[in-house]
């Protein structure tokens, strides 16, 4: 499909967005229409799945056909296999007289069933039945009855949990996964946040008689680093609630986070809770492990830098820089045995009791350095279990921020992903309240 397709199918739909990953499910949700393949779309809540039903439809030769779009997760369990298959009069109380179900009702066209990981498992079985044999029964009847029906499923949850949980069937699973098809949440489009943004700020506007609200560039940078969990639905409120309640149309940063939630924002390192597993802002749950291997791989990178900048000093590249790195890093120098600086060159002396610093006395010139860095390696095993602790690691990335803001605690909160709020209450837990 050509990019021109698939900006047709956009303008068609109303969908905006350039992303690749909404492309791909655009085009793949293109190609199954003409089919009767049953389709999965998975997604997370608010991301827009629904859109991708319509199109699956409209290019489909059902197009003449009904469609109707059913939240299963909104339906009692009590009534539920009324409302899909129909009910004869008198099969229970309040059945008064007979009903078609959903599927009765669209034959020939395509029944969307949003949030499918929702339905009881007795729905499940006649569900199956229709999409193996296209056959249902009425609630209170024996007679089959045939229906010709396009089914299209959607979730926001990991169905192959739920299989595994015994909460749904696995039969009925890879049924209804013929064609999968995944709507990217909105965190992952980059530039199509603020282009959203903006379609809905334009909408708001015309619907209440406003000039639209726009957004000043730190803003525009803020927004796009906000995690979103709500997707492209909580990014529409936002929007509705600037256009109604902001005087001035221009929106700065400060007055952007009072409609963002702070603890969505934060890119500081992620708690670890007892299980074992982490979460970040945006519920995402990560193991122990992987968190772990970050933090080991961050620390791996900074002891390579370390390393490179002590052969540059034992060479007398950078001499000014060789005391202050002493006094910054003084707890990796310490069992190295090496000797202090002095006008570029190393001495050959120790001056602290029992340790020496800096480059060893016999690394005289740059065809020794290899066994030095050979020695310089163990840095990261000898710092190893002082550096795994996620609190030592926030503090320091939070010393940073302010030493690179000359302590200006507002631009130190922005360059950290977090509110003032945030920063005050790190400085008090970490005892820095004098920096």
């Amino acid at each position: 499909m050509t990019p021109s397709e698939i900006q047709s199918i956009k303008q068609r739909f109303g969908i905006i967005g350039n992303a690749p990953a909404l492309n791909y499910a655009i085009q793949v949700a293109a190609q199954v229409a003409p089919t009767d393949m049953t389709v999965m779309i998975s997604g997370e809540s608010g991301s827009g799945k629904e859109s991708f039903s319509k199109i699956i439809h409209a290019l489909s030769p059902r197009k003449h056909g009904q469609f109707i779009a059913i939240n299963c997760g909104a339906i009692p369990e009590g009534t539920i296999d009324s409302e899909l298959f129909g009910h004869e009069k008198g099969s229970f109380t309040g059945a008064q007289e007979a009903r078609k179900g959903y599927f009765e009702v669209t034959n020939g066209g395509t029944i969307f069933l949003d949030e499918i990981g929702e339905m009881p498992l007795g729905t499940q079985a006649r569900l199956l039945r229709v999409l193996e044999n296209g056959e249902f029964i009425r609630v209170g009847s024996s007679k089959v009855q045939k229906t010709d029906v396009r089914v299209v499923a959607a979730s926001n949850v990991n169905l192959l949990d739920a299989v595994r949980e015994g909460k749904f069937r696995e039969d009925l699973y890879y049924r209804l996964n013929t064609v999968p098809i995944t709507v990217p949440p909105l965190r992952e489009r980059g530039d199509d946040i603020y282009l959203l943004f903006r379609k809905f700020a334009t909408d708001f506007a015309e619907r209440y008689r406003v000039k639209p609200v726009s957004l000043t560039p730190d803003a525009v940078l803020e927004l796009q680093r906000f995690q979103f969990p709500g997707n492209i639905r909580q990014l529409k409120n936002v929007a509705e609630q600037m256009s109604v309640l902001e005087t001035e149309r221009e929106i700065d940063l400060r007055r952007l986070r009072q409609y963002l939630p702070a603890e969505q924002t934060s890119r500081l390192p992620m708690l670890v809770h007892a299980a074992g597993t982490a979460t970040d802002g945006a519920g995402n749950t990560y193991s122990e492990r992987d968190l772990l291997y970050k933090v080991l791989f961050d620390m791996r990178r900074d002891v390579t830098d370390l390393k490179k900048l002590v052969l540059e000093l034992a060479a007398g590249q950078r001499p000014q820089e060789a005391q202050e790195l002493v006094r910054q890093n003084s707890h990796l120098f310490t069992n190295l045995n090496v000797a202090p600086y002095e006008g570029g060159r190393p001495l050959r002396q120790s001056t602290d009791a029992g340790s020496e610093y800096f480059i060893n006395p016999s690394v005289d010139d740059a065809t020794d350095y290899e066994d030095e860095e050979q020695r310089v390696e163990d840095i990261s095993h000898e710092t190893e279990e002082e550096t795994l602790s996620l609190d030592a690691k926030e503090k320091e990335m939070i010393i940073k921020a302010l030493k690179k803001h000359n302590h200006k605690r507002k631009y130190a909160a922005h360059d950290l992903g977090i509110s003032e709020r945030t920063l005050y209450r790190k400085l008090k837990q970490y005892d820095l309240e004098q920096l």
